[in-house]
């Protein structure tokens, strides 16, 4: 078996995010497909009641959200980088647009559009994951403002290439590529006619394709079933938190040894609870105990979540 095993779903956005940067760097890995709503009874026994996707598993360390996953992907597989002229910090930090503001304005632009035609289910899943009303008609309403917005994003990507670059960061791509393109993708796979509102703008289309043409690396297709036998087998990683990686804030080296529980503070924000077993100013550890699959060590990324002393 593959050691990377990427639970997601080939629709979801995040993941293609992923998928690009294994292409980059090209990996062999597996998929373990995930339902794309709840419940997922294969996957909360993993990381404790995270329930997004994508989740990266390495045998019994389990990393949460996009951001993680491909910070881990870049310390256990250096080369080739994805920051290609060692620009990783800045790099990293793009993800804040692109998985807000750049993300939202794809959303919008999609479900004013299909989002009559999503079924109860996944409209109920995801105002649970929200916490707010899916609202179609408010998003319908704010179409012409958001298609502004998401074409000043695709903007921005094509003054990066005005120079006639290949990519964002030169002749080699990387993860700023990865991050501006996976909304695209999203966009103009889920709403065709959005292609319009920035197909045309100069040297984005040709990025597009060798965006594309990287492809996703070695994939294989992996059951639930084998990815929890892994995890079974498994023990967690003895030093969790890559060399390297700037020390943790106070507050938080404070925690590790204690029960402690850690949640998302934008949505999707269940709790997982276990002992803090390590932090870094990028990270956090989190090991628990399950019944059935022993010792778990489940990583979030520092930014975006929120870190309190167990109940």
């Amino acid at each position: 078996m593959t050691d990377l095993l990427l639970h997601q779903y080939d629709s979801s956005p995040f993941s293609e995010k992923v998928r690009v940067c294994l292409g980059i760097k090209g990996l062999a890995w597996a998929a373990v497909d995930q339902p794309v709503v709840m419940p997922k009874p294969e996957l909360v026994p993993l990381t404790g009641g995270y329930r997004k996707i994508p989740v990266l598993q390495v045998g019994a360390d389990v990393y949460c959200d996009s951001v993680l996953i491909v910070r881990e992907l870049e310390a256990r597989h250096p080369a080739p980088s994805l920051f290609p002229i060692g620009s990783g910090g800045i790099a990293s930090a793009l993800s804040e647009w692109t998985d807000r503001s750049f993300f939202q304005a794809a959303v919008a632009v999609i479900f004013a559009h299909v989002g009559e035609t999503i079924g109860e289910e996944f409209i109920k899943d995801r105002e649970k994951l929200s916490g707010a009303p899916f609202d179609i008609a408010g998003m319908k309403a704010a179409f012409p403002h958001m298609a502004t917005q998401l074409r000043s994003h695709a903007a921005n990507v094509a003054q990066q290439l005005a120079d006639g670059r290949a990519f964002l960061e030169g002749e080699k791509p990387g993860l700023a590529d990865a991050n501006a393109f996976y909304n695209l993708w999203f966009a103009g796979s889920f709403y065709p006619p959005s292609k319009a509102l920035f197909e045309d703008l100069p040297g984005l289309s040709d990025w597009y394709a060798r965006v594309v043409a990287i492809g996703h690396g070695q994939r294989r297709e992996a059951s639930r079933a084998e990815a929890l036998d892994a995890a079974r087998k498994a023990e967690p990683l003895a030093a969790p938190v890559p060399a390297g990686e700037a020390a943790a804030a106070p507050g938080d080296a404070a925690l590790v040894g204690q029960k402690v529980a850690i949640a998302a503070t934008d949505y999707g924000r269940d709790p997982i609870t276990g002992t803090l077993v390590g932090a870094s100013a990028h990270r956090l550890v989190l090991r628990r105990e399950d019944a059935d699959l022993g010792a778990i060590q489940v990583h979030v990324p520092r930014l975006g979540f929120a870190l309190m002393p167990a109940a």
